[in-house]
């Protein structure tokens, strides 16, 4: 369980989060959408202990993260956006680093591994930029830590990978696991995560289940425009638009378009989804 509750930070003159509150709980995968800048990394960092909060905003299953107890260490792992490119080979790095954590799988390391296509002997500074962030999600997914902060994972990653990786993480949720991904590849990803939390700046405007947001919003092609809906984009066979869903028809879930709509009408959307628990 990940608690936040009015918490604020800031860079310098920089004010990230104002009075934001999100609580997460366990066996869900949630995807964390928003514009560049508005937080995500930083929010990350701070479930993870990497930032400072204060102790009463931010609790992550009972301990404030910044403490970075070992006993709260050993079950949480963050993957940043750009992993660093550590000395040796991925299994040397593993093998140093894994015994850090009692839930890590050797053998399922060593099974992601060869699902990406890495060859665990080769060193890091011989790897792609692909390749590197493959070893590293491997390692994180091996872990097996009860809490799971994945910033941009997909990034670098080329189309069959991004396959193998929608299909291993929807294997890794469990009731005694929560995953949180930070991305902007929603397409890659809008199969795999669920619930959903849009930030924008100082706020968070959308905190829902892909269910929740079916029953409450539907998507549909059209030939025209329709004013009453909510966003509107063209496209080669008419129009793609998010409106309310006022008669109850149940339509699959488009989440790039749904974060248009969300940032046209933020009012709307706060108006009309609980933003604080899920």
């Amino acid at each position: 369980m990940i608690q936040i509750k009015n918490l604020s930070f800031s860079y310098s003159k920089n004010n990230v989060f104002r009075d934001l509150s999100l609580s997460l709980s366990i066996g869900n995968i949630y995807g964390l959408l928003g514009q560049n800048g508005v937080g995500k990394t930083t929010l990350l960092k701070l479930m993870s202990g990497l930032l400072k909060s204060d102790q009463e905003t931010c609790t992550v299953n009972g301990c404030h993260p910044y403490k970075r107890k070992p006993d709260f260490l050993q079950d949480i792992y963050f993957l940043p956006e750009e992993p660093a490119c550590p000395l040796g080979t991925v299994a040397h790095f593993a093998q140093n680093n894994g015994s850090f954590y009692p839930s890590y799988d050797k053998e399922y390391f060593y099974e992601l591994l060869d699902r990406f296509e890495v060859d665990p002997e080769k060193r890091f500074r011989d790897l792609s930029a692909g390749q590197l962030k493959k070893a590293y999600v491997s390692y994180a997914l091996a872990l097996n830590t009860k809490i799971l902060l994945l910033d941009e994972p997909s990034n670098g990653m080329d189309i069959p990978s991004k396959t193998v990786f929608r299909s291993i993480v929807s294997g890794q949720i469990n009731e005694g696991r929560l995953i949180v991904i930070s991305t902007h590849q929603v397409r890659d990803l809008e199969n795999l995560i669920d619930p959903i939390i849009i930030l924008d700046r100082k706020d968070v405007l959308l905190h829902a289940s892909i269910e929740e947001i079916a029953q409450k919003v539907c998507f549909i092609n059209a030939a025209d425009k329709q004013d009453d809906a909510l966003y509107c984009e063209e496209t080669p066979l008419g129009y793609s638009l998010v409106k309310a869903n006022t008669a109850g028809i149940d339509t699959k879930v488009n989440l790039e378009t749904l974060f248009n709509a969300v940032l046209m009408h933020k009012e709307w959307f706060k108006e009309h989804f609980n933003t604080t628990t899920i």
